[in-house]
């Protein structure tokens, strides 16, 4: 027992006798003690190692970003002067100026963002409702809904392009019209062109009853979120009486705000940079300027010299810049949110 008892003392008298030894010796022995070894020169190469694959990593993905930064602050001299690589020589912002009056960016950004916003709050609030119905409730076809869902991330837009843009060009509500006009009581005159001057209801349509753009991918993250919920709290609530819906709006809703943000997210910025559904529903809405409508050369900009080329494109990527100006900024407030959206939804994994 005195053994045992004296032998935690012994080792730390030992300790501090070699941290005494220790710092008597010389200085230069000490330095070469600590790292002249084998433990620390493998550490400082692995270190080394991986500084060095960072930064390369780090250079191949924001070198482009760099590069169109630069070209969108040149003067059109430095297009054509060899010794100009990234930092021009004659700073201007002539080309933000040109492509923000004459492009009408306001414009383009203020119905973009209308459009965004508008089909993004639907298709969270759908895709919620969807997913926890898939997710919470047994019923017969529970299973065929969901292979539909998967089906709808799998087969290409392209495929149905020309029946999509035919049904809302011939707006029929369930065939009715159509079963009118077979019977005679009605003239097919009188189906709705909703691809007429304001292209924004078929999406309005689309994003309310969940067929819109990925919304078959929203499904699916809102389904995986619901079915890590426990049914414990939903079981508890209708014990004290409350109803389906009321235990889904002040139970379930409180816990997917950050999956719910994280859809706001998805579907605005892809709605923002969307060309497929703006061409297709938009194209005789004359009066709507939409971003990806910004990407054109300024008249005022001269471009017919030597180094036109090269300006015409840097034009064009400054057009880029500004269309994703916006969605970094909304990325920048969000970005807490949208990364508890993708953990707690299973996306990495």
């Amino acid at each position: 027992m005195n053994n045992q008892a004296t032998a935690p003392k012994v080792m730390k008298e030992s300790k501090n006798k070699i941290k005494v030894e220790f710092e008597r010796t010389p200085l230069l022995q000490r330095l070469k003690a600590k790292f002249l070894n084998t433990y620390f020169l493998t550490n400082v190469v692995w270190y080394a190692f991986r500084l060095i694959l960072l930064l390369g990593i780090s250079y191949v993905i924001l070198y482009p970003f760099f590069a169109k930064i630069a070209g969108s602050l040149m003067g059109q001299e430095d297009f054509i002067d060899v010794t100009v690589f990234l930092i021009p020589k004659h700073w201007t912002l002539d080309t933000y100026k040109a492509i923000f009056v004459e492009n009408q960016y306001m414009k383009a950004f203020a119905y973009t963002f209308l459009v965004s916003f508008s089909t993004a709050i639907a298709q969270m609030l759908i895709c919620c409702l969807v997913g926890y119905g898939l997710a919470k409730f047994k019923f017969k076809g529970n299973a065929a809904l969901m292979l539909a869902v998967i089906i709808t991330m799998v087969v290409p837009h392209g495929t149905v392009q020309l029946s999509m843009y035919m049904h809302f060009r011939y707006f029929d509500v369930f065939g009715l019209f159509g079963l009118l006009n077979k019977l005679g009581a009605w003239n097919q005159s009188f189906l709705v062109n909703l691809t007429g001057d304001n292209g924004i209801w078929p999406l309005i349509l689309l994003s309310i009853t969940g067929l819109a753009f990925k919304n078959g991918l929203y499904i699916f993250l809102m389904r995986q979120f619901y079915r890590g919920v426990p049914d414990e709290l939903e079981e508890s609530a209708y014990v004290d009486g409350s109803g389906t819906f009321r235990t889904f709006c002040q139970i379930i809703i409180p816990l997917s705000i950050p999956m719910m943000v994280t859809i706001f997210l998805f579907a605005f910025c892809w709605q923002w940079t969307d060309n497929f559904y703006t061409d297709l529903f938009f194209a005789n809405a004359r009066k709507l300027v939409l971003m990806p409508d910004i990407v054109q050369i300024p008249s005022s900009l001269t471009t017919t010299y030597a180094g036109k080329n090269l300006f015409e494109s840097a034009i064009r990527n400054t057009c880029g810049l500004m269309i994703i100006a916006p969605l970094v900024v909304l990325y920048l407030f969000c970005q807490k949110f949208l990364v508890q959206g993708i953990e707690r939804s299973g996306l990495v994994g």
